[in-house]
């Protein structure tokens, strides 16, 4: 179907891959691997058209659908989910006008044996087809099946684009693309925005898929649930293997060992030869002998052994100082922000040495969560405390969107770093692999996974005995994913970790907190057990949305814990609000000092609208506060 031949493509005179080719079938699932910076992304690009080549051709054939979901792009706004989403069925109705046009130029039309007659028949019949093959399942009903498999609600259909997060668009964008269907699916780096469940329909889409995909993935299990066939960017060239992540992984270390030994014993043998041919090179003797050797060794052809990126992370949390027995402890909480309740009557307890993990669908309150654990938000209700001797170390889901820009990596550490380990900056770098003149680099230019390992570098500058970790894989290459999970299992202090990557969980973490529908549930047990429990019931809920209506048995609704009183709860959140409300009066008269007489280097748009973002949150909370007395 596609034909990628002798590629080359170089930047500022350096090659990202050169003189690469391999070919894409038609209904192959391709895995896509390398290393962060390789040059996958690019390699897409260029099949796309996007980007043109330095060299080398990208042969495709006439007429062929690519559906591309990049890594960043833009999201329209102004329009609903379920509006946008209908715009894949764009094509249908462009369809249907030029049937409609069609069958009026040939209402008036008399050249009944002419060929031009013959082609409009032929093309009136193209286009029935094509819209019977793609209205058997009406639109609406396709649009909402792809939607709530990638975890939208009935209740999100109506909302505008612009007030769901960039991670909800990129889903958005996934099901624009899985809705037109096309030949073949480009996609990069897809599972990143999408939760434990949603990445197990999603599966279940792609094995189903009649067309080719082409996809990159950190996610080890996906990879090997969905493709099987792998094509690596290693150093600029492409090794092929017609076999699964999984497979490849273990192929690969057994050609390298093969490669290696004949490598061996050739130079073994090169060696004796050579010392045969010296020894004996002015025996007349042995003349005959030496010059057939000495031949032997210019037609012989020279084993070598593939280049490798050894390359990684070399990660070791410091030792973990003594905290008491509870590390973290929830009781009936009601978390949640400015007229909304994320989730309620709460009870979590995390012990020390504990691995556990927060799953559950986004917008749930796993990040929110993470936040009262680490004490930037009160709940509304509930006791919230962290044990005796704790000390937290925070890894925030936008930790590398946080880091000055402007500064260097070696200055962004040394920026934080007290006490005696400033002294050990270069080797922490070191093992985040940032060496030699990457220390120099501003953060401007770094990508995104480059950005996420400088972030985790700075967990390493104090001893932490709680690890609290929002998506820390995100942007992270598999090699880089199993050294740090390694580190993980090796810690000897306590760790919550937010994640959607089964691989990185499995073997990790021996409790779960789900966050479901308001509530959270305690699972005892690795991903693998949370699973297998979850998966039926998931299922049974997709397929239950689109069966005809039947009578279903009452399911008993799980008993609920015991609401905290109302009056406390009235008490708690009229104190929170307060000091919210305090804070933000004095955020304003700040805001209005400056913008009264604001400097050169202050920035007016900005002042304005941080003082009315403020100023907004400020009338809410005290709507809120007068309606609780």
């Amino acid at each position: 179907m596609i034909s990628i031949n002798n590629l080359t493509v170089s930047f500022s005179g350096k090659d990202l891959f050169s003189d690469v080719g391999f070919h894409i079938s038609d209904g192959e699932k391709i895995g896509l691997v390398g290393k962060n910076g390789a040059g996958k992304s690019t390699l897409m690009k260029v099949i796309t058209g996007e980007q043109r080549p330095t060299s080398g051709r990208v042969e495709k054939p006439e007429g062929l659908t690519i559906g591309y979901l990049p890594q960043i792009m833009d999201h329209r706004k102004g329009i609903s989910v379920l509006d946008e989403a209908m715009t894949a069925f764009d094509h249908l109705r462009d369809a249907q006008d030029e049937i409609d046009r069609i069958n009026r130029e040939l209402a008036d039309r008399t050249d009944y044996e002419s060929a031009a007659y013959a082609d409009l028949i032929v093309r009136l019949g193209e286009l029935n087809d094509i819209l019977a093959m793609e209205t058997s399942e009406p639109p609406e009903v396709r649009c909402r099946k792809v939607l709530f498999g990638l975890g939208f609600r009935d209740e999100d259909l109506d909302r505008h684009t612009e007030t769901f997060s960039q991670g909800w668009n990129m889903r958005l964008e996934l099901a624009k693309i899985l809705l037109q269907r096309p030949r073949l699916l480009l996609l990069d780096e897809p599972t990143n925005h999408l939760d434990i469940e949603s990445i197990e329909w999603f599966e279940e889409y792609l094995k189903k898929f009649p067309g080719a995909v082409l996809l990159v993935s950190h996610d080890r299990k996906f990879l090997d649930n969905v493709t099987s066939r792998t094509v690596e960017i290693l150093l600029g060239k492409i090794h092929d293997y017609k076999v699964p992540y999984s497979k490849y992984v273990t192929l690969r270390a057994e050609r390298i060992a093969q490669q290696t030994a004949a490598y061996e014993n050739q130079q073994r043998m090169i060696e004796k030869t050579e010392d045969f041919i010296n020894r004996f090179r002015y025996k007349p003797t042995k003349s005959n002998q030496v010059q057939s050797r000495i031949k032997a060794l210019e037609k012989l052809e020279r084993i070598e052994i593939d280049e490798t990126d050894n390359a990684a992370l070399v990660v070791k949390f410091p030792p973990a100082p003594r905290a008491g027995d509870v590390v973290y402890k929830g009781i009936g909480l009601e978390v949640g922000y400015p007229q909304k309740v994320v989730f309620r009557d709460a009870d979590i307890e995390i012990k020390r040495g504990e691995k556990v993990a927060l799953v559950g669908r986004n917008g749930e309150g796993k990040t929110t969560m993470m936040r009262v654990i680490t004490g930037s938000l009160e709940p509304f209700a509930g006791e919230s405390r962290l044990g005796h001797n704790v000390q937290v170390g925070y890894y925030a889901q936008n930790q590398e969107d946080t880091l000055d820009a402007r500064e260097t990596v070696y200055g962004t550490l040394e920026r934080i770093a007290v006490g005696d380990v400033r002294a050990r900056l270069r080797d922490i770098l070191a093992a985040f692999l940032f060496r030699g003149e990457d220390i120099d680099k501003r953060v401007s230019v770094l990508s995104g996974g480059e950005r996420a390992r400088l972030a985790m570098a700075g967990l390493m500058l104090q001893p932490y005995n709680l690890l609290a970790l929002d998506e820390p894989t995100n942007h992270m290459d598999i090699r880089s994913k199993e050294i740090l999970k390694q580190a993980l299992q090796r810690y000897d202090g306590t760790l919550v970790v937010v994640s959607h990557d089964r691989d990185f969980l499995d073997g990790l973490v021996d409790k779960l907190y789900e966050f479901r529908d308001g509530r959270v549930y305690e699972h005892l047990g690795g991903v693998a057990e949370f699973l297998e429990r979850r998966k039926l019931e998931n299922l049974q809920e997709l397929d239950r949305r689109f069966a005809s209506p039947a009578p279903k048995p009452a399911k008993p609704s799980p008993p609920k814990p015991r609401p905290a009183p109302v009056d406390k709860k009235k008490k708690n959140r009229l104190a929170f609000l307060e000091r919210q409300m305090a804070d933000l009066e004095r955020k304003l008269k700040e805001l209005e000092a400056v913008l009264s007489a604001p400097g050169e280097n202050d920035d007016i748009m900005e002042l304005t609208s941080n003082y009315l973002n403020a100023k907004r949150d400020l009338d809410a909370y005290e709507n809120e506060w007068l309606e609780l007395q």
